[in-house]
């Protein structure tokens, strides 16, 4: 098993919990092809650099997973077809981090100011 690190962007259209629900389906996917999800964080809605789709923000969720390298070509292939899904990167990392992302302590340190 190899451990990814695997962000999904979503259409700023959804909701919250719209995106939390579409999250859990592809914990679920993961889950259905072997694999584990080791932590999830939702990073919440960002502005993109460019428009894509008609898109000017969308919703980040970054997933730690475990899963067998040939399972990953799956993966993507579900996460090409789902059409809330604008952009998607998984990248093969050696360990998990256990500590939050840049991302999420960003977002603590703005909450604290």
């Amino acid at each position: 098993m190899a451990y990814y690190e695997s962000v999904l962007v979503f259409r700023q259209d959804l909701t919250e919990p719209q995106v939390k629900e579409k999250a859990g389906k592809f914990e679920g996917i993961i889950k259905e092809l072997g694999g584990t999800v080791k932590s999830t964080e939702f990073w919440g809605l960002k502005n993109l650099a460019y428009i894509i789709r008609k898109n000017r923000k969308a919703h980040y969720v970054m997933m730690n997973i475990e899963l067998d390298g040939s399972k990953i070509t799956e993966l993507e292939r579900r996460s090409r077809i789902d059409e809330d899904v604008i952009r998607f990167l998984n990248v093969r990392v050696d360990e998990l981090s256990k500590t939050p992302s840049i991302m999420m302590k960003k977002n603590t340190e703005e909450e604290v100011a």
